[in-house]
């Protein structure tokens, strides 16, 4: 199939990724679906980390229009992250896919607390790591925690996996014949205000040399491609 280009990354999932068809829940068929992505990078012995959203569950969002502290929104969100992490790491242990779950916020009996030490071990070892509660702080997004996350656990890549195939100049449902990107610059990407990543993520990327590929997780082969360093969706890098 080729060379591996990256051998450890971080694949940061929206909670939609998991979602029933209206767009909330959790659909344990599309959690299926989803792990039997992650089996086919395993298969190319990846070492594979997870950071999973929470938006089918809960959308700090809307706590905040009704007069919703924004760190006790946040909080809840980041409970919700650990909820979709579950069910992940259920469906892929149904299909024979070691996994663990670390949470920012220490609940013992559900998850382990994240080390960094002990997340880079399980790596090792083969098993997916899926990591939730955020950063464990409120006023950081899961796409922070994410950047975060890849740095301490010395990523090669991270990857933004939605529903848009890449980084356009407009709203693709609004205007067909928006411009996509095949390549950003980290600048060119804060510059323009992308709305895919927020502008911590990027700038910790760029602070640390890491490149992101936003792509669209349910194209056929495009996690492969992106390890395998082929075109695939909107790369960001220096």
């Amino acid at each position: 199939m080729g060379v591996i280009r990256y051998k450890r990354i971080l694949l940061k999932l929206g909670g939609e990724a998991l979602a029933r068809p209206q767009g909330y829940g959790i659909d344990p068929d599309r959690a299926a679906q989803v792990a039997s992505k992650i089996r086919q990078l395993k298969d190319l012995d990846v070492e594979v980390a997870i950071v999973l959203g929470a938006g089918n569950i809960w959308r700090g969002q809307i706590g905040l229009k009704h007069g919703m502290e924004r760190a006790t929104a946040d909080h809840m969100g980041m409970i919700a992250t650990v909820i979709n992490a579950l069910a992940l790491a259920d469906a892929l242990e149904r299909i024979g896919l070691i996994s663990r779950v670390q949470t920012a916020i220490e609940m013992r009996a559900l998850a382990e607390p994240y080390i960094r030490l002990r997340a880079i071990r399980h790596l090792e070892k083969g098993r997916v790591l899926i990591l939730g509660a955020g950063t464990g702080n409120p006023y950081f997004t899961t796409d922070t925690a994410a950047a975060l996350r890849a740095m301490e656990i010395d990523a090669d890549l991270l990857i933004k996996a939605t529903k848009v195939d890449g980084v356009y100049a407009e709203d693709p449902l609004v205007n067909p014949q928006a411009k996509r990107f095949s390549h950003l610059t980290y600048i060119d990407a804060l510059n323009l205000g992308i709305k895919v990543l927020d502008s911590t993520a990027i700038s910790l990327c760029m602070d640390n040399h890491l490149p992101m590929v936003v792509l669209d997780l349910w194209q056929p082969d495009a996690l492969q491609k992106a390890i395998l360093g082929q075109p695939v969706g909107t790369i960001i890098s220096h």
